[in-house]
C-alpha cells in the first residue's frame, strides 16, 4: 500500500470519528419515509440515475408506485429475478452483495481486512453460549452496496432459536472504512439471529452502518428505532418460527453488511466464492460438507 493511500484511509478513519453517525441516521430515516409525492419521486430517480438502478426485475416497475423511498429502496422482486440453486446440500447466498471475506474462524477471531480482525464473541454479543457453537467454524461477510437488492433471505432451511440486538456505533462498511476502523463489525449496531439446521447452528448478523437506522426481521418486524442502550436478548420455542431456504428473513432500511456464522466442519465453500466476488441471492455459496 503507497503513502497517499494510507493517509487516505487514516483521514477516512478520522472522519468517521467525528460524524454525528446517530443524528444523520435518524435525519435519514425521517426523509426516506417523506410519502410527498415530487419529494419521493425525485429523490428515487435521482437515486436510479446515480446509481444505475433498473427496476425491470421489480414488482413495482413505475418508480411512482412506491409510496416513499424507502419502499422503494427495499422494493420486492418477481420471483424469477433470483432463482434458487438446486441440491439439497446447497447453501444459497442470502443477499446481493459483494464478498468482502470469507475463511476459517481461527481463536474467536474472523477477517475483517488484510491484517486486521475481531472477535466472534464480541459480534455475537459478548455471549460465550452463542460463540462456542461456532468455534473453530466458518464465516462469511457479505457487503451490499447502495444499488443491491436489499431483503435478507434464509441460505438454508433453519428453525429460529435465538436474536439479539446490539447497540453499537453507525461506522461506514466500506472497502476504506473496514481497513480505516478496527474491529468495525463488532462495534457497529446490529442483529444476530441464530437457526438450528441441517448443517447445525447457523448465525445471520446483520450489520448496521451510517445512515442504516433500521432493520427489520420478519417475525419481530422493525427491531430498531427505537435505539436499545443494551444488549437486548430474545428465546424462541423449538418451531415457533421456521423458514425455508431461500424465504425472506429481514431487510435492511438503507444498506450495509450481512456475516454468515458456521459451525465447525460442516461445509465446503462453492469453488467461485473469493473476496470481490458478486453474488446474487439464491446462488450457490456452500454446500454441505458429507461425511465419509
Amino acid at each position: 500500500m503507497d503513502t497517499f493511500a494510507r493517509i487516505k484511509i487514516a483521514i477516512i478513519g478520522v472522519l468517521q470519528y467525528i460524524l454525528p453517525h446517530q443524528a444523520l441516521s435518524r435525519i435519514v430515516y425521517f426523509l426516506t419515509r417523506i410519502q410527498s409525492v415530487g419529494f419521493k419521486n425525485t429523490a428515487i430517480r435521482w437515486f436510479m440515475g446515480s446509481f444505475g438502478v433498473s427496476l425491470h426485475n421489480a414488482i413495482k416497475e413505475n418508480p411512482e408506485d412506491y409510496k416513499h423511498f424507502n419502499d422503494f429502496f427495499t422494493r420486492a422482486l418477481k420471483p424469477e429475478a433470483r432463482p434458487i440453486a438446486k441440491g439439497e446440500h446447497t447453501i444459497v447466498s442470502p443477499v446481493d452483495g459483494a464478498v468482502s471475506q470469507f475463511g476459517d474462524i481461527v481463536d474467536g477471531q474472523l477477517i475483517q481486512a488484510k491484517g486486521s480482525h475481531f472477535s466472534l464473541n464480541a459480534l455475537l454479543g459478548d455471549n460465550l453460549s452463542r460463540s462456542k457453537k461456532f468455534t473453530d467454524g466458518q464465516f462469511i461477510t457479505i457487503y451490499l452496496a447502495p444499488k443491491d437488492y436489499h431483503r435478507i433471505h434464509m441460505p438454508l432451511a433453519g428453525k429460529l432459536t435465538d436474536m439479539c440486538h446490539i447497540p453499537g456505533r453507525l461506522f461506514s462498511v466500506n472497502d476504506i472504512s473496514t481497513k480505516a476502523i478496527p474491529e468495525l463489525f463488532a462495534r457497529n449496531e446490529r442483529a444476530a439471529s441464530v437457526f438450528d439446521t441441517e448443517v447445525g447452528p447457523v448465525a445471520v448478523v446483520m450489520v448496521g452502518a451510517l445512515f442504516v437506522s433500521s432493520m427489520d426481521t420478519v417475525w419481530h418486524g422493525q427491531i430498531n428505532p427505537p435505539k436499545g442502550l443494551w444488549i437486548t436478548e430474545r428465546q424462541y420455542e423449538a418451531g415457533q418460527h421456521s423458514l425455508e431456504k431461500a424465504d425472506e428473513l429481514g431487510r435492511f432500511n438503507m444498506g450495509s453488511t450481512v456475516i454468515l456464522c458456521f459451525p465447525k466442519d460442516s461445509i465446503e465453500w462453492d469453488e467461485a466464492i473469493k473476496p470481490g466476488h458478486i453474488l446474487r441471492m439464491g446462488q450457490a455459496l456452500a454446500y454441505q460438507k458429507q461425511i465419509g
